[in-house]
């Protein structure tokens, strides 16, 4: 499942290429991935057809694209009195779901959903593609609604303090210069949970997935199972710290890839899955304690349906600990 430094590389790319241009034919070819657009496939493409796309935006792992209607577009309907935008298109890129550019001359992929034909400038592909395999992702038009804080609504070229009304629950990442470590501690410590199922709840910290979720945990020296209401402040700093520099290196790395389904919009695999140093790595010695000549081997273990990966030595199991 694509994580925050996964979405991420794709809205900085995409903004370069989208940014500006006018949406001037939608083509539905697979109506399964707009099936979230509660009107169906006719308005999902009258909504679009003349709008603007003026930037592109993420909080935690949703994306979308504030629009500008032209006059005739369906979208004025859903004006915002604020002078913000009102409408987006929302990507959601589920399992395998990719947002690509390409020239009109590329034949079209095999599990080509929806194409939007962009206005034309020169040297830049005229086309945006929604490609899934697996058909979980899907777009669909959504409004923007004003944030709770007043604070932009996520990672923008041009932040604005409005939200797509499906990501308006969603805590601040930590790599939004807007999260509140305050209170994230505060919320923190009032749960009776583990620390990575903390970690993990979009509610209360966004975009943290469980691969870097382990990695952050590793850096950070702590088990999964730490009992979050008696997490200390200097462990909650370390290990939200830990999250944003294995995020930020993954950025990088232009994110972690396992297989072909996780490219940026030109197509392109991340790479920081070669330094990863907790998840998928069960057998394998800890690096961290090989380097001062300790003896360690990384464990996995069954969690929520999935796996935690640590170091027996280095991130010890809590006594009390919340499983």
């Amino acid at each position: 499942m694509p994580e925050l430094p996964e979405v991420e590389v794709v809205r900085r790319g995409l903004v370069n290429w989208v940014r500006g241009r006018t949406i001037t034919a939608v083509d539905v070819v697979d109506p399964r991935s707009v099936r979230r657009h509660a009107l169906g496939p006719e308005d999902f493409a009258g909504n679009l057809e003349g709008a603007k796309v003026l930037d592109v935006v993420r909080r935690g792992k949703f994306l979308w694209m504030p629009l500008q209607g032209d006059g005739e577009t369906r979208l004025n309907a859903h004006g915002s009195d604020s002078g913000f935008p009102g409408v987006a298109l929302m990507a959601h890129l589920g399992m395998s779901g990719q947002l690509l550019m390409q020239d009109s001359s590329v034949p079209d992929e095999k599990h080509l959903k929806v194409r939007l034909r962009l206005s034309r400038v020169e040297s830049m592909p005229e086309q945006l593609r929604f490609v899934d395999q697996r058909i979980f992702g899907g777009l669909f038009v959504t409004t923007l609604v004003p944030t709770d804080d007043g604070g932009p609504g996520g990672s923008a070229e041009d932040p604005v303090p409005v939200i797509a009304e499906e990501a308006s629950h969603i805590a601040r990442d930590p790599l939004d210069p807007h999260f509140s470590f305050d209170a994230f501690y505060r919320r923190i410590r009032k749960r009776k949970t583990g620390l990575k199922r903390a970690l993990l709840d979009q509610g209360l910290v966004s975009g943290i997935g469980n691969i870097y979720a382990d990695e952050a945990l590793w850096r950070a020296k702590l088990h999964y199972a730490r009992p979050t209401n008696t997490l200390r402040r200097s462990e909650a700093e370390r290990v939200l710290a830990a999250a944003r520099d294995v995020m930020t290196d993954a950025l990088a790395a232009g994110g972690t890839s396992f297989d072909s389904l996780y490219v940026n919009v030109n197509g392109a695999s991340g790479y920081f899955e070669r330094s990863l140093n907790a998840y998928g790595r069960e057998g394998e010695a800890c690096r961290r304690c090989a380097a001062v000549g300790l003896r360690s081997i990384m464990k996995r273990e069954q969690f929520m349906n999935r796996s935690s990966y640590t170091c027996p030595v280095c991130q010890p199991r809590p006594r009390n600990g919340r499983w």
